[in-house]
């Protein structure tokens, strides 16, 4: 992350500079990519500073504040161009650079979930890193080529109904089974939102698995590599449980670095295992 100074238009890093001290300040909090899907951070940092009194809302441009955070996932997103009336303006996320990062103390905060107004849902990373390094993927080089766990369940779940994990790759961890068993331990329902890698899955995940109330599991196949095993655990996933296959999803990535016919063969190959 890094902060723009309004009066001397003056650029630095930000990890001791949160909090200024004196007074409350009044800040302001932008999603840039929109509200489909809650900002993770900005609910972190919303936490953070109503946990030091600060008053915090969503931006309104006629309003003028003392800090405003501008966060914006995708680089493709355009990005917010309106005025912002502020005497700090703080711009962060992937869609800004890989290296700017949020404070320990706050990246390690309880996430503000009334910020979205978000009752019953639970949203984190257990891990962080993935060994693969796709070439689609900012994972490794932001994160590191290998997967390491950053928290455990309860920094960021407290008793909902649902846990949404963001995890890129968790089960190249090697506290993957830890982990699991803390989402068995939960008794919520569990979503894998990005994936779990089908190519790293042995029969004890599966067992852990099998001991899950999925909500939704997802697998991928983006590329030839490794085409075989992709198939051959596919089909013993299967074959190991009795999960409903309308809890399962595999992702497809098609028109990046594929043939049309290798596109199609993993569409009609999947249908043929029961997977789309």
């Amino acid at each position: 992350m890094v902060v723009y100074r309004n009066k001397h238009k003056k650029l630095y890093n930000i990890s001791n500079n949160f909090h200024g001290g004196g007074d409350n300040l009044k800040i302001g909090l932008i999603d840039v990519d929109g509200h489909n899907f809650p900002n993770l951070p900005l609910m972190k940092i919303s936490a953070f500073h109503k946990s030091l009194g600060d008053d915090v809302e969503w931006f309104f441009p006629l309003n003028r504040y003392d800090r405003v955070y501008v966060s914006k996932v995708f680089d493709f997103t355009p990005d917010y161009e309106m005025c912002i009336q502020a005497d700090e303006i703080i711009k962060g996320g992937t869609g800004y650079g890989l290296e700017n990062k949020l404070p320990y103390e706050i990246e390690n905060i309880y996430p503000d979930y009334e910020l979205y107004g978000i009752k019953n849902v639970a949203y984190g990373f257990l891990t962080r890193g993935c060994p693969r390094n796709c070439p689609f993927c900012i994972v490794s080089k932001k994160e590191g080529r290998y997967s390491y766990q950053v928290a455990s369940l309860r920094q960021f779940w407290n008793g909902q109904k649902e846990i949404k994990l963001l995890d890129p790759n968790l089960l190249a961890c090697p506290d993957k089974i830890e982990l699991l068993d803390q989402l068995i331990e939960s008794k919520a329902y569990i979503d894998f939102t990005q994936g779990l890698d089908i190519r790293l899955m042995t029969d004890e995940v599966i067992d852990k698995i099998k001991q899950l109330k999925l909500k939704m599991l997802h697998f991928a196949w983006d590329t030839n590599e490794q085409s075989d095993l992709i198939i051959q655990n596919l089909k013993y996933f299967k074959k190991q449980t009795d999960i409903n296959m309308r809890k399962t999803r595999v992702y497809v990535l098609v028109n990046y670095n594929t043939e049309f016919e290798f596109d199609l063969y993993r569409i009609y190959k999947l249908k043929e295992l029961d997977y789309v």
